[in-house]
């Protein structure tokens, strides 16, 4: 369900925010002389005076500024959230230190239903060109969707079912951009109109690359030193572009709805195809003679049928302001490919997922009711399926409720569910998650407004935690599951100070989470079949960290501003061991410092952040050095006609620093894109 938060383009405070009817739109009103822009977030159903969790909106321009070709490099610049990078395709989000199933991605509020929670050469099959706007939780959300959700959220809304009759026949735009260091580009366009009562939608993107340009060597120089250590003088390495990093993409997507007084009914179908390297340390050499016919890279090729479909419902009882049901079906299959051309394993995942959320109001409460059931088929086959078969089902039921006081809002909920894994070979697992919540959101006079939140969740093993036991040459491992893993528990506790005005916006959050039985995969040390051995194991473990996002309006005049903003994470990770406590792929610190102007009809925008040196690792894994990423933006919006028409040239990393994300399960063998320059158009009317 969706609720409004009212925040002031020129005014103080945040403004109450109440329940509405049916979800999954974007709104906006205006009332005279100030200006109030409405932003209703949809991925958590409470309202008030704001969340007592931390959230982040990211929509219009500063959404298309910041569009990347994966999700997780779209949002890698927000306090507290990295990319856990795979080359240019893949990029899975890394919220305060959590990724992987702890992160769920959901489109339309409903998961992706892919396999990219398998591995992390896995693509996200959501789309970020088409989104009308991504909304990110931060911290656990699993009371709302199950224990997938014990790190956070990231929910994409694509408007494919739509939500409301057009006021024109046809609108939309279209948008192509020309990338220099891939020789890449990207064309995405969005129709949206209605006849009578029945809206409907059609959406393309179309994305290609060439392997990426980088300033030094594929191999970290603490890799190639290592290396050089234990076998000598290595071959001429890869320099100056990364193999493997090419892609090619494409998706497609129709959708209807019919829209009443009621409520609406509605329906979608879209499709993704995808062929991308996978880069990184995989030649392939168990028999000798054999590692010259696999030289090269493996290829990915991914395609995906979604069918989604929604019900909503308007005052559908007394007391009851809205019944919202969505269902989400996916077949979704990718083939591995050797070098040379043979199919390493084929992974398919036929999965649905059905929603439900009942909102109400009554006194001075107002929240949501829910239930939740996934069904997922999993199957990997092949030389290299290092997962087998698996059945998963998860079911869950949630209620939160928030009631107003007169000085504070109280907001509570609780979710019990069940978690079943019947693998192909060997017993059946049940887990039975729960998360219970209580926060309070105060408002304090001129602008001021804390947030205080304490939960408790829990999180069930996912299959490939519990079952994985062989060797996966994309990532440099053999990976060895625990069929006799725990569910893993959290207990969290955050605070967001936040201070708004017409001139600043300023949010802070610090949390704390102790983790019972926390499942991480480490390096043991063993090799087999050629390969490290990275093992599945629990224990306790605790992350403390903060975040920091700073805007101030330094200057106005007629037909433009002045902004500066600054922004700051630090996220530290410890695991309750004797020896090395430092868990592995934790964020480093990062500060960052930016400037925008607008005068008129231009845009510009300097941005610099500089990550620090990560050298709190956990054993076998390698220190990764500190790297600065300087990005500038300049565009014009002409108007044209009924539309407008908007230039622009995007600069990312230009001083061509060597960029490792700790966060990368291949950071040593592959490092992100050094100088980009990205020209665009993109027209909408």
């Amino acid at each position: 369900m969706k609720f409004r938060v009212v925040a002031p383009c020129v005014g103080v405070s945040l403004l109450a925010v109440s329940l509405t009817s049916f979800a999954s739109q974007a709104e906006f009103e205006k009332s005279s002389p100030e200006v109030l822009e409405e932003i209703i977030v949809v991925a958590h159903p409470l309202s008030g005076e704001g969340l007592s969790q931390a959230s982040k909106v990211l929509e219009g321009a500063e959404l298309q500024r910041k569009l990347a070709t994966n999700i997780g490099a779209t949002l890698a610049q927000e306090p507290g959230i990295h990319s856990a990078q795979f080359g240019n395709a893949v990029g899975r989000p890394v919220i305060h230190g959590l990724g992987g199933p702890r992160v769920r991605i959901m489109e339309d509020r409903i998961d992706t239903l892919d396999v990219s929670v398998t591995s992390a050469d896995h693509a996200v099959t959501v789309e970020p060109f088409i989104a009308d706007r991504v909304e990110v939780l931060k911290g656990s959300s699993a009371l709302l969707y199950g224990s997938g959700a014990i790190g956070g959220v990231v929910d994409v809304h694509t408007g494919r079912i739509p939500h409301n009759l057009s006021d024109k026949p046809v609108s939309g735009g279209i948008e192509t951009r020309y990338n220099d260091n891939t020789d890449g580009n990207t064309t995405a366009a969005k129709l949206n109109g209605s006849i009578g009562q029945i809206a409907w939608h059609l959406d393309g993107t179309w994305k290609d690359g060439d392997d990426y340009d980088i300033p030094g060597f594929a191999e970290s120089a603490r890799l190639r030193a290592s290396e050089e250590e234990e076998e000598g003088e290595s071959e001429e390495e890869a320099r100056g572009t990364l193999p493997g990093s090419a892609f090619d993409s494409e998706s497609y997507a129709g959708g209807v709805a019919y829209i009443a007084d009621w409520g609406l009914i509605g329906a979608s179908v879209s499709r993704t195809e995808a062929e991308y390297g996978l880069p990184g340390g995989h030649a392939h050499e168990e028999e000798e003679g054999e590692e010259e016919e696999g030289e090269g890279t493996p290829l990915l090729d991914m395609e995906q049928t979604r069918t989604d479909v929604e019900l909503a419902v308007k005052d559908p009882f007394a007391n009851f302001t809205s019944l919202n049901l969505r269902l989400g079906i996916n077949d979704y299959e990718h083939a591995e490919i050797e070098p040379s051309g043979e199919v390493g394993s084929v992974f398919t995942n036929e999965a649905w997922e059905l929603r439900g959320e009942l909102t109400y109001e009554k006194d001075r409460w107002s929240g949501a009711f829910g239930l939740q059931h996934t069904d997922r088929e999993f199957s990997a086959v092949g030389e290299e399926a290092f997962v087998p078969p698996v059945d998963t089902t998860d079911t869950g039921i949630f209620w939160v409720g928030e009631r107003e006081f007169d000085n504070f809002d109280l907001e509570t909920g609780f979710r019990i569910g069940r978690v079943k894994h019947e693998p192909s070979v060997g017993p059946d697992e049940d887990f039975t998650p729960f998360a219970s919540s209580i926060g309070l959101v105060i408002p304090f006079d001129g602008g001021w407004a804390l947030g205080v939140l304490a939960d408790y969740s829990s999180r069930a093993p996912v299959a490939e935690e519990l079952y994985s036991n062989g060797p996966h040459l994309v990532t440099n491992a053999f990976e060895l599951g625990d069929p006799d893993l725990d569910s893993e528990t959290a207990a969290n506790l955050s605070a967001t100070l936040s201070y708004r005005t017409e001139a600043w916006n300023v949010s802070t959050t610090a949390y704390y989470t102790r983790f019972s039985d926390f499942i991480y995969e480490q390096a043991t040390g063993d090799i087999e079949d050629g390969l490290p051995v990275f093992a599945f194991q629990q224990e306790d473990a605790t992350f403390t960290g903060i975040d920091v996002e700073v805007s101030a309006r330094v200057a106005q005049w007629d037909n433009g501003k002045l902004m500066l903003r600054g922004m700051f994470d630090w996220v530290d990770a410890e695991v309750d061991v004797s020896g090395n406590d430092n868990l592995p792929r934790i964020p480093p610190l990062r500060y960052g410092l930016g400037v925008e102007t607008t005068f008129g009809m231009i845009t510009a925008s300097l941005d610099y952040l500089n990550v620090n040196k990560q050298s709190d690792v956990s054993d076998r894994e390698f220190v990764t050095d500190s790297y600065n990423d300087l990005r500038a933006y300049i565009g014009m919006e002409i108007p044209v006609a009924d539309g407008s028409l908007n230039l622009f040239v995007n600069g990312k990393n230009l001083t061509d620093d060597e960029q490792r994300y700790h966060t990368s399960f291949i950071k040593d063998f592959a490092p992100a894109p050094g100088r980009t320059i990205e020209a665009g158009l993109r027209f909408e009317f």
